[in-house]
């Protein structure tokens, strides 16, 4: 017999896989720890956020399609009649406009100012620490004596600010009945109380940049202001972002600052003309002088879109600076990175 012609073995059928066991009790219970463990520890931000954020935003917005008086409480249904009036009347017009202006004057200095008071205090200061509860001190005071203080001082008749102006031969200013000198009072107290708050955080972030870029660039020859400006800058410039992001949100919702700057003579509704009637105290007004709660609430719900807007903006802006988009090639750049690769 030839080896072609020996017999193929049988052939033996596959093995059946085997079934796995079964999880106990304890697995099973060990797995939906694992999976549901992190939803339970996230939920109660979501709760309270529910309660104190959606919740009043939602009854805001069915309020603002009512009329609903402060003593009679909900009438009929207007739709967006409470937001038609809104946005004919003048006064909002007037709120938002001071509003916007106020911001200005405070966000763009104090933001400056917030740099430069970090900058110093992360150059190893001798009691450093002092200085930094010198910074923040203003911030732990309440807005009611901020506003009282600077009220005396901003006093036309015989206030401190005057009484400086005098003295460099300037006469008495009208800083609680001329529009732009009451913006730039206002804006002194928001200044006063969170220049130094912004300040830390951005400290914060300076001291987080690695001293080793600080040293090469100055073996390279770079002076301080080149290396504060192509070092510091930008490696904090996620934190500014954030610093410039919530000083919008907080500048637009001011409040108590206009409220108590002139509440003895003007009632407090932001000057005898309104020159420093902000948004959220024209609301105010709305809310307990008129008591038109559907009014105030179409105010709220215009105010928190105009904060969304701002907040896209800068999102949009922040993101393009971090991402440090460049600008697209011309054709003439084209042809000669094309000439390049042949």
């Amino acid at each position: 017999m030839t080896m072609t012609d020996t017999p193929a073995p049988p052939a033996t059928a596959p093995a059946e896989p085997a079934e796995p066991p079964r999880p106990s009790l304890r697995q099973r219970l060990s797995r939906f720890d694992v999976k549901a463990s992190p939803y339970l520890y996230v939920s109660p931000f979501f709760l309270l956020f529910a309660l104190v954020g959606l919740f009043p935003l939602g009854y805001t917005a069915w309020v603002s399609l009512h009329e609903w008086d402060l003593l009679k409480g909900q009438g009929g249904f207007v739709g967006f009649g409470n937001f038609v009036e809104i946005l004919g009347d003048g006064m909002f017009w007037n709120s938002l406009g001071n509003t916007l202006s106020i911001f200005v004057l405070s966000a763009v200095p104090q933001l400056v100012v917030a740099v430069g008071i970090a900058y110093l205090l992360d150059q190893g200061l001798r009691a450093a620490t002092v200085w930094r509860m010198g910074v923040l001190l203003p911030f732990i005071v309440t807005p009611v004596a901020v506003a009282l203080i600077f009220s005396s001082i901003f006093n036309e008749a015989d206030g401190l600010a005057n009484n400086l102006l005098n003295l460099i031969g300037i006469a008495d200013l009208d800083w609680k009945h001329d529009t732009f000198l009451s913006h730039i009072a206002v804006a002194t107290m928001v200044n006063f109380r969170w220049t130094g708050y912004n300040a830390l955080i951005l400290l914060a972030a300076m001291q987080a940049v690695p001293r080793d870029l600080y040293e090469s660039a100055a073996l390279d020859g770079a002076g301080s202001l080149r290396r504060f400006f192509s070092i510091t800058i930008p490696t904090i410039r996620p934190t500014l972002i954030f610093v410039i992001i919530t000083a919008t949100i907080g500048g637009l919702q001011i409040f108590a600052e206009p409220k108590l700057f002139d509440a003895s003579s003007a009632g407090g509704i932001g000057g005898s003309d309104r020159q420093f009637q902000t948004t959220v105290l024209f609301l105010w007004e709305l809310a307990f002088f008129r008591r038109d709660f559907g009014e105030a609430a179409a105010v709220a719900w215009l105010l928190f879109l105009v904060i969304v807007g701002f907040g896209l903006v800068n999102f949009l802006l922040s993101r393009r600076i971090a991402t440090g988009d460049a600008p697209k090639p011309n054709r003439k750049t084209r042809r000669a990175s094309k000439g390049s690769r042949r």
